[in-house]
């Protein structure tokens, strides 16, 4: 089937959320829409086959854009338009090359980030997993006044690892809960950021061995990868709950089953795994001490919906040669 047209050409890896994939059905009048149609991810070969000749590319993490897929793609390609916030899957010099601009997805999905960081949070700190698996298994008692105990936050310490919109965002819905003190650990200090909760900037090794709950929210790049490894474990105040909303690969989850296995921290909670989906029968997934979301960070109707026509605006504006809404400088 041909796609050969004045208008511009969009390819689509996914089926977008319900609203914002109607609006991108409506398009047909100003460009030309090829999409794999699914809510499953397209294949590497099914994605090199269907670039050529491209106008633009909305894209998801799951997607690789690298120097194979520009030059398959060829030198129509003017923008790559993720729908996300972090594009540590995208070549950023490969693209700079190419001469393409690249859209990204941010301040939209702070919030639902943060909210899902808290749930995890909470759900470690009161066991909820195991508390969930006593009534799957219906071998639970019943109120019991000294077995399931979990923890609680008053007093405690909060750190944050990446004060950016959404580590910001939250501790800010982390501290009603009775933290009585915020470290952070970023590239440098955000005083203004930080002022409303009177937080610390320290460096990573004092918010490891001061932290009672991290949470990770920094960006996956070369200095952050495998950040949280067997030294950072074993630095951690004894009961520490960690929190990962950001990307798996900050976390190496050998060293992080083996710091569970040694009871050097309380606690692990994870939207974000390496691989995803993580196999229903990896160690971590089983652990007793370890809960795993699958990536749902961002996922509410409100926020997909909200990403999906963001990253559409951003693939209009590339392929009619417009200033991006959200566009990241190469």
């Amino acid at each position: 089937m041909s796609f050969s047209s004045s208008k511009p050409t969009i390819l689509v890896t996914r089926t977008l959320p319900s609203q914002a994939q109607q609006r991108l059905e409506s398009l047909s009048d100003k460009v030309v829409i090829k999409q794999h149609n699914s809510v499953n991810s397209i294949s590497r070969q099914e994605l090199l086959n269907s670039v050529k000749d491209i106008d633009g590319l909305i894209c998801l993490l799951s997607d690789k854009i690298d120097e194979e897929l520009l030059q398959a793609a060829g030198p129509r390609l003017k923008v790559i338009s993720t729908v996300s916030v972090g594009y540590d899957h995208v070549d950023i010099a490969a693209v700079k090359a190419h001469g393409a601009k690249l859209g990204y997805t941010p301040d939209v999905l702070t919030d639902a980030t943060a909210d899902t960081t808290v749930l995890l949070a909470l759900m470690a700190s009161r066991r909820a997993k195991t508390a969930l698996d006593v009534v799957r298994s219906g071998k639970g008692s019943g109120f019991s006044l000294s077995t399931g105990l979990g923890t609680q936050f008053t007093d405690k310490t909060l750190g944050i690892v990446g004060f950016g919109r959404i580590g910001c965002a939250t501790a800010e819905r982390l501290m009603p809960f009775g933290f009585n003190r915020v470290l952070y650990t970023a590239s440098r200090a955000h005083e203004d950021r930080a002022k409303p909760f009177n937080a610390e900037h320290v460096s990573f090794e004092t918010l490891l061995s001061s932290s009672d709950l991290v949470c990770v929210c920094c960006p996956l790049n070369d200095q952050t990868k495998g950040m949280f490894n067997t030294d950072a474990f074993a630095l951690m105040k004894p009961g520490c709950i960690l929190v990962n909303t950001a990307r798996g690969a900050i976390v190496n989850q050998d060293d992080l089953l083996d710091a569970l296995n040694r009871g050097l921290l309380a606690h692990a909670a994870l939207d974000v795994t390496v691989p995803e989906p993580i196999p229903c029968d990896h160690p971590l997934v089983l652990h007793p001490n370890c809960t795993i979301l699958p990536h749902i960070g961002s996922a509410t109707e409100e926020t997909r919906n909200a990403m999906g026509n963001l990253a559409i605006d951003n693939a209009l504006a590339g392929v009619f040669g417009e200033p991006l809404k959200s566009e990241v400088q190469l």
